[in-house]
């Protein structure tokens, strides 16, 4: 059986605009996201979706679809984001950093933190500095210095010279540090921001949910959605989703770069990452989605890159997945996307949602008969043409 094709939905873009800028103004380093997922769980309660929340902090909740057996589908994304820890408190009254997640004390040099101590209203701002800063007293040493986390330290905005000064100040070995994002929206659609890994992605989700909800639309298979919150230290998905689940849609920054086709005006489909293919039939089933309802989608493979679905994989989730994307520029740095890309995307999910499963039968259960196995509904191009319908084993021989 083909799966549906529905026709795209109205999306609210003003909705998915304003609820990113929230999102990227809420501090969420790996670790400490209550915040954050507080804010993601009062969107989905307005949407009329509830949720439960793990004891690990990540939010569950679902569509419902009008089966009541059968598999499920799962879309995930995550709120955590990269940032800092205090691994040391200097003899000068400044801080050293331990990174959260994978990325350049390059692109930290200049960042306005925000210090969390564990007095809750105690929070100290700061900036990451260069341990050389001044060119007025290391000339073009300022140039020739390194690049690496033992390179930099945090200014804090206090009048604090020692160990002692700090401790006062209740600031201690552990305390997270987050990387003010500093959001802006061009007039030309562009989003600058730090963090668009992977909060645009939460956007595009909650307003694919709630282009459903107004629309009045039940999703063709019920739907879970699952906000993780240890994505960028590793864990991700590897907890959290329902036994019933047949198929994964990790929603996650693409990568814009030389060598790369992923684009900030497009959606992308990814077609593998640094830790494997995604699933042949999925992913196939997605472009062809995007291709019938003219959504802008890119085909792209990443090299160092892993997302919520590798740790789901890892831990023994028996599905298919795949990942969708938006173009990211720069990412782990001075991030930027655009609002089109977050459109075609929100519009792929939408469509995604509505669609049924890719073997819907076959999926139904964990596993079956080889000779049952329905195989692709689109096969590469023969001699007369792109062979189009389901087909069965016997005609790959």
């Amino acid at each position: 059986m083909t799966p549906n094709r529905p026709a795209p939905l109205p999306l609210d873009l003003d909705y998915l605009r304003h609820v990113l800028v929230e999102l990227l103004e809420i501090p969420s380093p790996s670790g400490r996201t209550d915040h954050v997922q507080q804010y993601v769980g009062e969107r989905l309660a307005a949407l009329g979706i509830p949720s439960t929340l793990t004891r690990r902090g990540a939010l569950s909740a679902y569509l419902p679809g009008p089966r009541t057996t059968g598999a499920d589908r799962a879309i995930v994304v995550h709120t955590d984001v990269i940032g800092g820890m205090v691994k040391r408190l200097k003899e000068n009254g400044r801080l050293e950093l331990q990174p959260i997640g994978t990325h350049s004390a390059r692109f930290a040099e200049g960042a306005h933190v925000r210090v969390f101590t564990d007095h809750l209203d105690q929070v100290v701002t700061g900036q990451v500095l260069p341990l050389k800063a001044s060119g007025h007293r290391y000339n073009d040493a300022v140039d020739s210095q390194g690049i690496g986390w033992e390179l930099v330290e945090v200014r804090v905005d206090e009048p604090v010279d020692d160990i002692a000064g700090l401790r006062a100040l209740g600031i201690d070995v552990g305390d997270f540090v987050a990387l003010l994002p500093n959001p802006q929206v061009t007039p030309s659609g562009y989003v600058k921001s730090r963090h668009l890994d992977d909060k645009a992605g939460v956007a595009a989700v909650l307003t694919a949910c709630k282009a459903l909800v107004d629309a009045g639309v039940t999703p063709a298979v019920t739907a879970h959605l699952l906000i993780t919150v240890t994505e960028e230290i590793g864990h991700g998905a590897s907890h959290g989703l329902d036994p019933d689940v047949a198929e994964i849609v990790s929603v996650d920054a693409a990568v814009v770069a030389p060598g790369q086709q992923s684009r900030e005006d497009a959606a992308t489909l990814a077609m593998g990452d640094g830790v494997g293919p995604f699933d042949y039939h999925l992913t196939r089933n997605l472009a062809a989605i995007a291709r019938e309802n003219d959504v802008d989608l890119v085909r792209d493979v990443f090299d160092n890159y892993r997302s919520d679905v590798a740790a789901a994989v890892e831990a023994g989730a028996h599905a298919r997945v795949a990942l969708l994307g938006f173009g990211v520029d720069a990412t782990h740095g001075h991030e930027r996307t655009h609002l089109d890309g977050l459109r075609h995307l929100t519009q792929l999910l939408c469509l995604y949602l509505q669609s049924d499963l890719v073997f819907p039968e076959w999926d139904a259960e964990p596993a079956g008969e080889l000779v049952n196995f329905p195989s692709l509904a689109v096969q590469p191009a023969q001699e007369d043409g792109p062979r189009e319908g389901p087909i069965g084993l016997h005609d790959l021989t």
